[in-house]
């Protein structure tokens, strides 16, 4: 089916092609891209853009001698299918498959993992720094995005590595700064030529030859470095990459496969930092997606002919209601803003921007800035709301603490893919926040049952004047009636779904429906339980906890964060304080490990949080309890 594509195990076998069959192979691969993700869903418009970038990467340099490490990883496709898992790749982000990300224990070629973004400079500054105390040749290529340098530690990273002066070079993969053709051609073609071995040795031979001149020689080697720095500057946008100590390529049109590798060449043999600026198309070949690469980012299984459809479902998503419910809270109050770290698509507020323009930020891949930024906003008066994926506000907790919590600033963080979020896997899982956030003092932290408990929560936190976290997950909601007008939740106050007298549930936002679930089942077999919607994790509902433990004997905590400092915790705790010594309590949630990728459902099957796996617990501890 691919003549040069079904060759190709190895790095190495990619090596025994000549150079003009390259082109015909990433033609082949971006057959075979588009044919795998357009069954298995998966990030299709980054990887179609950097099939050539990553053939070059591979025809110069030898992995895993040589350590590619790609930034997010969300564009290492081509990667994995030169490094001998094309036969699997159909298996990518499925249940017991491949990782959709680079992932050290799946292959020897995947130095470093990723998920999120801004991390491959450090990360290769690191392993050349480790190559040369090793006394080892190995080079450490860093392939990092152009969004992703909005990220500080992409320019901390810079920063060290131009002190340090290593072996590292960095693959800048622009592909939205556009430049004109004859720009880019002179540019490229002084860049071939200033990496070249002929240009650096008769630069250091007029050097050595400057500085032996008398008197003067050191003004001429001044001059001669201020004219080169002009010229450079003036053809390139490398300055500031020069300014931070970089010898700067560029920029390249990154799906030329003879000025790749040619370039790639040279810069191999540059022991200095050197930052190659490469220019490519995301979606490249793919016309739709070279048209709307963003719809075209992360996608499910779709018709390669008529793209992503639209899904077909008759309820709304939890992104799709905190979008709508900000606006109608925003034209209520001006002082309402709201701010993303460059996912103004993911978190919903896309139509925002369009609502209300002015009070609307996309900070960039930016998630520290961010947070105080909306601190700054709180301090002067406004409510902020940063809309950022649970996983990604990992990345800011010392400004929730510093800048929002010990401040009693009143920013909202609406933490959406809180819990499983599937396909992309631990690095994505939002299970961390309850135990991350909920011992922080002033905070308070809240997830819904439902979409339209969601919107109630939104109005309760923008109202309470408090650092408030309101977490949900991803995915539609149960199809529940929304209720016309928005009302503010009484902080921590809990409600009571259904009364029993065996044992209590005590669940947390997604958990809720599954544990009533559960609850009918057991009653199917003469187990008679309440269920709670607890509704705060911080403030706990004190009252309605205490009761639930004196009156039944037993509870039974279920959420979708990891057990350890969670809200089961919290609730043990509070039995602590409290001196409630009588009571059986059993904890269920996510267990002390990294959970691979899967669909919501097969994650949530595997770990018993599903409402069987519930029931199934719950009567296994009731029964050993000697309570039924």
């Amino acid at each position: 089916m691919y003549r040069l594509l079904d060759t190709i195990d190895s790095p190495a076998d990619l090596k025994r092609l000549p150079p003009e069959e390259l082109p015909e192979l990433a033609d082949e691969i971006r057959r075979f891209l588009l044919a795998s993700v357009s069954r298995t869903g998966g990030h299709l418009a980054s990887n179609l853009g950097c099939v050539e970038l990553t053939i070059a990467l591979h025809y110069c340099f030898t992995t895993p001698t040589d350590k590619i490490i790609w930034d997010v990883g969300h564009q290492a496709y081509t990667h994995k299918i030169l490094t001998g898992r094309r036969e699997t790749f159909h298996t990518q982000r499925q249940f017991k498959g491949l990782s959709g990300f680079p992932k050290r224990s799946e292959s020897p070629h995947d130095a470093f993992g990723a998920g999120h973004s801004s991390t491959s400079i450090s990360a290769g500054l690191g392993i050349a720094v480790a190559e040369s105390l090793q006394n080892t040749n190995g080079k450490a290529i860093a392939v990092i995005g152009d969004g992703s340098l909005t990220g500080g530690i992409a320019f901390e990273a810079l920063n060290q590595a131009g002190h340090l002066r290593k072996n590292l070079i960095v693959i800048l993969n622009d592909n939205e700064m556009s430049i004109s053709r004859n720009v880019g051609a002179l540019s490229s073609f002084i860049s071939r030529k200033m990496t070249g071995s002929y240009y650096r040795d008769l630069k250091k031979e007029m050097q050595g030859l400057l500085k032996g001149i008398p008197s003067i020689g050191g003004n001429i080697l001044h001059f001669a470095r201020k004219a080169e720095n002009s010229l450079k500057g003036f053809l390139t946008p490398g300055t500031l990459f020069e300014a931070l100590g970089f010898d700067y390529i560029g920029p390249l049109q990154g799906h030329d496969l003879p000025q790749l590798i040619e370039v790639l060449q040279n810069a191999r043999d540059i022991e200095v930092p050197v930052l190659v600026h490469v220019m490519t198309v995301k979606g490249k070949g793919y016309e739709a997606a070279e048209k709307n690469p963003a719809l075209f980012h992360g996608v499910g299984p779709f018709d390669p002919a008529v793209g992503p459809a639209p899904a077909k479902t008759s309820t709304v998503s939890y992104t799709g209601v905190f979008g709508s419910t900000m606006i109608r809270l925003a034209n209520e109050d001006p002082k309402i803003v709201a701010i993303t770290a460059a996912m103004p698509e993911g978190t919903g507020l896309t139509p925002f921007s369009a609502a209300h323009p002015d009070r609307f930020f996309d900070v960039g891949i930016a998630e520290q800035h961010g947070l105080t930024f909306a601190a700054g906003l709180a301090a002067d008066g406004f409510r902020p709301v940063a809309a950022i994926y649970s996983t990604f506000t990992q990345r800011a907790y010392d400004q929730v603490f510093h800048d929002i919590c010990l401040q009693k600033l009143p920013v909202v963080l609406a933490l959406d893919r809180a819990g499983l979020v599937g396909d992309d896997g631990p690095t994505h899982h939002g299970v961390f926040d309850l135990s991350y956030l909920r011992h922080l003092p002033e905070m308070v932290v809240m997830a819904p049952k439902d979409e339209n408990e969601l919107q109630h929560m939104l109005k309760t936190a923008v109202s309470c004047g408090r650092p408030v976290a309101v977490r949900y997950p991803r995915g539609n909601g149960y199809g529940v009636t929304m209720d016309p007008e928005l009302r503010e939740l009484p902080i921590g106050r809990g409600e009571v779904i259904k009364d029993g007298k065996d044992a209590t549930i005590l669940a947390i936002g997604s958990t809720v429906y599954p544990a009533r679930d559960a609850a009918r089942i057991l009653e199917s077999r003469g187990i008679d339980l309440s269920v709670v919607n607890a509704r705060f994790v911080k403030p706990l509902d004190r009252d309605l906890i205490l009761d639930a433990a004196r009156r039944t004997g037993a509870l039974i905590t279920v959420e979708e964060n990891v057990l350890q400092g969670g809200f089961g915790s919290a609730v043990l705790e509070l039995l602590e304080e409290e001196g409630v010594t009588n009571v059986r309590v059993k904890r269920i949630g996510i267990p002390d490990r990294y959970i691979e990728h899967g669909s919501q459902a097969q994650l949530r099957k595997e770990l018993g949080l599903d409402a069987d796996g519930i029931a199934a617990t719950v009567e296994a501890f009731l029964t050993r309890q000697g309570a039924v």
